[in-house]
Parts: structure tokens; sequence; C-alpha cells
């Protein structure tokens, strides 16, 4: 701002009076000074101004790579932190870099809360956080913690999709856990509850995963071993996420299974790669633009009201049903 007032032959009060845009200066001085502004290359730091104010105004978040609904999230997250008069920092969390380290990322660069996307914290570590700071859980809920908790009604969501493959006929419904993914306790028992529901109890299997594409994959080549020992395929798979579907799919193709007229395959978030594959997938559409949202408003209303308990905003989920999905096949 010195440089500027000099170029321009005036104070740098008068030139931090014309960047606030604040009574005092007449227009041909606000012209004068933002043309030699623009002339030197100067732009007024935003983050040292509110750092000044003792503030940053920024909104950290921490994501896990290659975890394609956090994009979603994220998409979601950049226009309603904006419209609040919010910044937001990325922060990623990958197999070499923790999620505790990932977050102290934020916490040094002054981010004033942090948006936690699918994390796997243990309850007590997301407690001592929400004292360091504000924080909210996208995804996972952790009712010992004390922070914000947003996700998706997990329970609702498999019996509609499990209600859809029963209606198809279908019996033999293999389900693909998520491991410690967010969502995949609840998941779980409700895919358990469907089969006792519709007296399928005995048809019922979980096998170990998690939320990547490997889980899939490995779990097709199991089934087709067990297949070339003489077991039969289930008819039907509720895959733990969308990425586990997918890699699942890739299995299934490579080995001539036709889906959905061999098997069935259902993942989980709607993520926005289920419909741009060459084969569509059914899944449970979580709505991450809503989830994003609440989000952002959880985060930035305990900033600005002193004292806001802990709250928890539960989202309706939506089957989407498109080509992995049909009848049971013929026997």
């Amino acid at each position: 701002m010195a440089d500027v007032a000099a170029k321009a032959g005036v104070s740098r009060a008068l030139v931090s009076i014309v960047f606030r845009d604040q009574p005092g200066a007449s227009q041909e001085t606000r012209e004068r000074v933002l043309r030699v502004a623009d002339e030197i290359g100067y732009r007024p730091d935003n983050a040292a101004r509110l750092l000044a104010r003792g503030r940053s105004r920024t909104l950290g978040v921490m994501f896990t790579v290659h975890q394609t609904f956090h994009s979603d999230l994220i998409a979601g997250i950049y226009p309603e932190a904006e419209r609040l008069g919010y910044d937001v920092l990325l922060s990623a969390a990958t197999e070499s870099r923790g999620e505790g380290k990932a977050v102290e990322a934020l916490l040094s660069h002054r981010c004033e809360a942090v948006i936690l996307l699918g994390s796997d914290a243990e309850a007590d570590y997301l407690d001592e956080l929400a004292h360091r700071t504000v924080a909210v859980s996208v995804s996972r809920r952790v009712p010992q913690a004390h922070v914000d908790f947003v996700h998706s009604a997990e329970g609702k969501g498999v019996r509609q999709a499990m209600e859809h493959l029963v209606e198809l006929g279908h019996r033999r419904i293999l389900h693909i856990d998520g491991g410690r993914g967010p969502g995949s306790a609840e998941r779980r028992r409700a895919y358990r509850a469907a089969m006792r529901r519709h007296g399928l109890e005995s048809e019922a299997r979980v096998l170990p995963g998690d939320h990547t594409e490997q889980s899939g994959i490995e779990t097709g080549e199991l089934l087709l071993s067990e297949r070339e020992r003489g077991l039969p395929l289930p008819t039907a798979v509720l895959a733990g996420n969308d990425r586990c579907a997918w890699g699942l799919l890739m299995s299934l193709t490579r080995a001539g299974v036709d889906v959905p007229r061999h098997m069935s395959v259902v993942g989980y978030d709607d993520s926005h790669l289920s419909h741009l594959m060459p084969i569509g997938l059914t899944t449970v559409r979580q709505d991450a633009a809503l989830m994003a949202e609440h989000a952002v408003r959880f985060a930035v209303e305990r900033l600005e009201g002193e004292g806001v308990e802990p709250r928890e905003a539960v989202l309706e989920p939506k089957l989407v049903v498109r080509g992995t999905s049909g009848p049971v096949p013929e026997a």
C-alpha cells in the first residue's frame, strides 16, 4: 500500500480508504489509486486483513483421496461457504498421510473450523478435536463425540435396496461389508434385518470388505472361484458403496458374467460416476449437495453463535434404479 501511495502521490491512509471502499476520497483520487495498483500488480491480502482482526473466515475440509463421493461433497461445500462469506481450504488423507496429519495441516493454516468427510477417527480423537476447534463430521455418526453430524438414514437406504431386490425375486442376496467405512455398520445391520424380515435369514451372507474398488474385485474373484467348485453364485449383491460395486462389476465382466442377467449389483452413494458407466449402476443416492449445505451451516452457525449445542442432520436417501439390477435369473 505504501508503494501505491508513493506512485499515486497520496497518503497511505487514503489508499486504505480507497481499498476499503470507505468515504473520504474523491472519485478522481479513487480512479488514480486503483489505476496505479493495477499497474504495479498490487492485490489486497484479504487473509492478512482478516487475521489482523483475529479471524481467517476459512473452513478446512478433510477428505480422502480417491473417494469419488467426497468430490461430490466438496463441490457442494464451496458455493455454500462462499454464500456465507467463508473461504475453503482442502487437506487430503492418503495411505501415507493419515487423517490426523491432514487435520493438523488445516489448523496450522488457521482454519476456524474443520469439516471431516468420512472420518474413521475414534470417538476420543473427535471429542478432543471438538475442544480445540469447531468440527463437523459428515457421513459418519459418533454419538460419544461433541461434534455436529451430517449423514443419511443408512438403514432406510438399505431397506429400499433390499425391497427392490426381493421384489425382483432375489433370495440369495450377498452383502459386501464396508469395514470401517462411514455408514458401514448401519448398512450391515440393515441388510441382516431385511433378510430376517423377508424370511431369508438362512441365505444371509456378509463378506468382509471396504469402500474401494479392490474390495469389489477380490469379492468377485472369490465368488468366481466358488463357482468353479460347484457352488452357486448369489443372484444379487449389495455392495458397501459404489466404488466396491464398480470393482465387483469389473471382475464379473472379465469372467463373462452378465449383469444383470446372471447377477444384480447395487451400490451406495450415487456418486457422480455412477451414471457415466457403460451400464448405469443401481445405487442408493445420498444427497451430496444438501449434506454439504448442512455441514457448512452447522460450522458457521457454531462459529458465529456462542454455546450452540451439537446437532445432527439425518437426510433421506433414495434408491436410483439403473441397469445393474434386474429379475432373478431363471433356474
